[in-house]
């Protein structure tokens, strides 16, 4: 029988036996031609031994077709790739032979052999990317170790590695190293931080990397991803950090987020998307904190009173001549329009070496924010101030704005409008709520949910009640209002009834000048003349209201007052067992006597306060968070933001 022509196989390369990202490796390549038809022959996968999978070896080959079309970035340099030819079949081979090599192979005809050849040759070349420049720093030699990992090989030195991890020092004599159940951007997330000691990781990939960092030993790699997600939090993240944080018990990330969402409690309170799924025992944490984050301290809200000007007035004239004056108008002259654009300030009063005390400026109120003729107090350890008059003479307008400053992040932030523009009103906060209460021409009030961010109105003042430049205390739960153009009359509400009763009256003909709750008790602050006949002096007289009995009584005075502190009215709060009475020209601290009787007394030499020309000082109570931010503040007055 005649023989058929000889077939000749030369060496060639196949598309299977390039290095791919799968298999991470050379491969033989061979070629064939028979007859007059150009064939490539690409040989069938055959399961062969595979590299080091965490210290074993084990079969290759189900792995390969799994991993096979994905993208091998490799970490750093790698020898380039060798083809090893298949030894050419001898042209007196049987047939059988050759059917042999054609069953391990897959045929695909072309009609340019060249091109098919060049394209196989260029599928298998490996893209290398060098080791980044600064995780190199100090390291001569080149990559030395290939890591396996997801379908990706990562190259890296082992030195490098076995100094800073078990895993790798117990398989430093390894030059090719597979690790299963770890993903590739969690290893090249540890690399880098092996490398340099740096690690920043976004939440969604925090708990791949803390498998990884278990698997190949490195604790220290944890912490540092929750010190990198603790820089990063934010309204948008801040509830899913906290959930990662608890389910994989990191503490410090967990407190850290807490602290985080009592910095920004108003927010917080808001956003249903958070606050919503909090638990009630960490609703009542994080209100703790922002509560109790640091110790109590006296601050000043430096506002501007409203003058009547000469000739016209923002009020009705009937008004201006039927109602009792308020003691804001009766305390300063008009303020012209200049000295009203001067920045006002808020400041922080703290003891310094010798017992001197400092009063240092803490922030400046904004330029939208209102401050004559508005009111102000302390919400979540918030200082919000409400109401106001905008603009002089027959231009001026109440205001409606509402804003806050936060002093955990120093910052100033809009709230929800008033119903109604109001001016000398008294804000209070009560029960988690705000209330805004009357203002000139208004019977009004009205209450803030800050968790709807919402105003809703409560029940007006009774019959009668008129209240403007008054002063108004929260005590037991109720809120009680007096002073003012309500003269001695005592005005009491109740939240849960929405009601207001009538109390008895203070009896006496003193102005009104300021008023606290302490212990339970209101503590009434009258300035008016006493002493003998021909020697009365501007003096102060204490009265106390006892909520539960319903009863006042006399409980201190003061005659003359004394110098610099002149006779203009108190604007009064309480800390720590101490009443402030304060107004521009110093403070006066009141010590209250015991609930059995007696009479309290005044400290003999007066608190100063900040220099502030025709100014309404404000006392409040604050916990500061950060004593050394307030400690570093310059002692000049900030510029107005």
């Amino acid at each position: 029988m005649a023989m058929e022509s000889p077939v000749s196989f030369a060496a060639y390369p196949s598309k299977l036996q390039h290095v791919s990202e799968n298999q991470g490796g050379a491969a033989d390549h061979s070629s064939s031609e028979m007859g007059d038809n150009s064939c490539t022959l690409h040989p069938k996968p055959v399961a062969r031994s595979g590299t080091e999978e965490n210290g074993h070896s084990e079969p290759r080959e189900e792995e390969e077709e799994e991993e096979e079309g994905r993208v091998q970035v490799p970490y750093g340099l790698s020898s380039a790739p060798c083809f090893s030819p298949i030894q050419p079949v001898d042209r007196n081979s049987s047939l059988q032979q050759y059917q042999k090599v054609e069953n391990q192979c897959e045929v695909s005809t072309t009609d340019n052999p060249e091109e098919e050849i060049q394209a196989s040759i260029a599928g298998a070349a490996v893209q290398t990317k060098v080791i980044p420049g600064q995780w190199n720093q100090g390291i001569a030699e080149t990559p030395d170790l290939v890591i396996e990992v997801a379908g990706r090989r990562l190259q890296a030195h082992r030195s490098v590695l076995a100094e800073k991890s078990d895993y790798f020092r117990a398989r430093a004599s390894r030059d090719t190293l597979r690790i299963k159940g770890v993903s590739a951007t969690a290893l090249e997330l540890l690399l880098g931080y092996l490398y340099t000691g740096h690690l920043e990781v976004r939440p969604e990939e925090l708990a791949e990397l803390i498998a990884a960092a278990e698997l190949l030993q490195l604790p220290c790699a944890v912490q540092c991803a929750a010190d990198s997600l603790r820089r990063q939090l934010s309204l948008n993240n801040c509830y899913h950090v906290l959930s990662l944080a608890k389910r994989h018990r990191l503490a410090t990330l967990r407190d850290a987020t807490y602290s985080f969402m009592s910095d920004h409690f108003l927010e917080v309170l808001r956003d249903p998307t958070i606050y919503g799924h909090l638990t009630g025992s960490e609703r009542e944490l994080i209100l703790r904190r922002r509560n109790e984050v640091g110790p109590r301290c006296l601050l000043l809200v430096e506002l501007s009173s409203i003058a009547p000007t000469h000739g016209s007035s923002s009020r009705p004239p009937s008004r201006e001549s039927s109602r009792p004056q308020s003691p804001a108008v009766e305390e300063d002259e008009e303020q012209p329009e200049e000295e009203e654009d001067r920045p006002h300030f808020i400041y922080r009063y703290s003891e310094v070496e010798g017992g001197n005390s400092c009063w240092k400026p803490l922030t400046c109120l904004p330029a939208e924010a209102v401050a004559r003729g508005s009111a102000t107090c302390m919400l979540y350890n918030y200082v919000v101030i409400a109401g106001g008059v905008r603009g002089h003479g027959s231009s001026a307008r109440a205001s409606d704005h509402v804003c806050c400053y936060n002093p955990a992040t120093d910052t100033w932030s809009t709230l929800r409008p008033l119903r109604q523009p109001r001016a000398q009103l008294q804000l209070l906060a009560l029960d988690d709520c705000l209330y805004a209460v009357g203002g000139e021409c208004l019977f009004s009030v009205e209450r803030y949910d800050p968790r709807m961010d919402r105003w809703t109105a409560a029940a007006p003042l009774p019959r009668g009640g008129f209240a403007v430049a008054h002063e108004a205390a929260a005590c037991n739960g109720e809120i009680y209002v007096s002073g003012g153009s309500l003269s001695y009359r005592l005005l009491k509400y109740e939240p849960r009834r929405d009601q207001w009763h009538e109390c008895p009256g203070i009896q006496g003909h003193q102005r009104s000048s300021g008023m606290a709750a302490h212990a339970g008790s209101l503590y009434r602050f009258d300035t008016g003349r006493g002493g003998s006949q021909g020697q009365r002096q501007q003096g102060v007289i204490v009265s106390r209201y006892n909520t539960l009995a319903k009863r006042w009584s006399q409980c201190g005075t003061l005659n003359p007052l004394p110098a610099p502190t002149g006779p203009l009215p108190f604007r009064c709060t309480a800390l720590d067992g101490v009443i402030y009475c304060v107004n521009r020209t110093g403070a006066l601290r009141f010590h209250p006597p015991p609930l059995e009787g007696g009479d309290g007394c005044f400290d003999p030499e007066t608190l100063p306060v900040p220099l502030c020309f025709k100014r309404v000082l404000v006392p409040l109570v604050l916990s500061f968070p950060d004593q050394c931010r307030a400690d570093s503040v310059e002692q000049q007055p900030p510029s107005r933001p």
